[in-house]
């Protein structure tokens, strides 16, 4: 079941005719305090969340989610408007999984929705990383590509892990300065940017895949073929 939290009825309306013709259930809600309300008796697989809502808006109601354990592992994709960055990179640190621009088309949202339960899926954890000839043995703490190692340092080891581990995802520059450099981010993003470069030429045609997401981070992109 998939969850379409907007306060335009004909916005929702047509969310929940693409999902359900792309075989998925929904249920629509109006306000943000309806949503919450019924949180509590029903867990979705999944929420379309606006930012822009009556009664408690997005941000605060993905806050509440993913400060909650109860909540906090439910995906949640964002609907923003053109002029919502900070709002958008701020909802991507509260932890959601996605986000989409409006005026966006129905194929695309359904693409984001199936990419991101692709990701929420369980998934067995075991000591080596892989995409075409790119492998990485978290063990052994090497990294080959097309056969031939490659030498990497610690920071570049740990971007690419964290990459592989959520491929589509998209990391902003807080959430990987936490998460690699273990401290907050400063505003100054030469660090960050310099090991990205030296990561990509490392990775030869796979440097690719690390797709800058422009004023909000990085992520790895499995579609764009070496």
């Amino acid at each position: 079941m998939i969850w379409c939290v907007e306060d335009d009825q004909g916005i929702r309306d047509i969310e929940q005719y693409a999902l359900n013709s792309a075989g998925y259930e929904t249920k629509g809600f109006e306000d943000g305090r309806s949503f919450w309300e019924a949180l509590k008796k029903e867990k979705p697989e999944l929420v379309l969340l606006d930012l822009m809502l009556p009664e408690i808006d997005g941000l605060e109601l993905l806050n509440r989610m993913k400060s909650s354990c109860e909540y906090r592992s439910i995906p949640v994709i964002l609907a923003t408007a053109k002029g919502q960055e900070y709002d958008r990179v701020h909802g991507l640190d509260l932890g959601a999984d996605d986000y989409i621009v409006k005026p966006f088309s129905v194929m695309e949202m359904v693409s984001r929705v199936k990419a991101v339960l692709r990701r929420s899926q369980p998934q067995e954890i075991t000591g080596i990383l892989k995409t075409g000839g790119l492998l990485v043995n978290l063990d052994e703490h090497t990294v080959s590509v097309d056969g031939n190692k490659t030498q990497l340092t610690y920071k570049e080891f740990e971007l690419l892990c964290l990459f592989l581990a959520h491929p589509g995802r998209i990391h902003t520059r807080e959430q990987l300065f936490s998460l690699v450099w273990k401290q907050d981010y400063m505003g100054d993003s030469r660090t960050l940017d310099a090991h990205i470069r030296s990561l990509r030429k490392k990775l030869d045609g796979y440097g690719k895949m690390i797709e800058t997401v422009r004023n909000v981070g990085y992520r790895w992109e499995p579609d764009n073929d070496k």
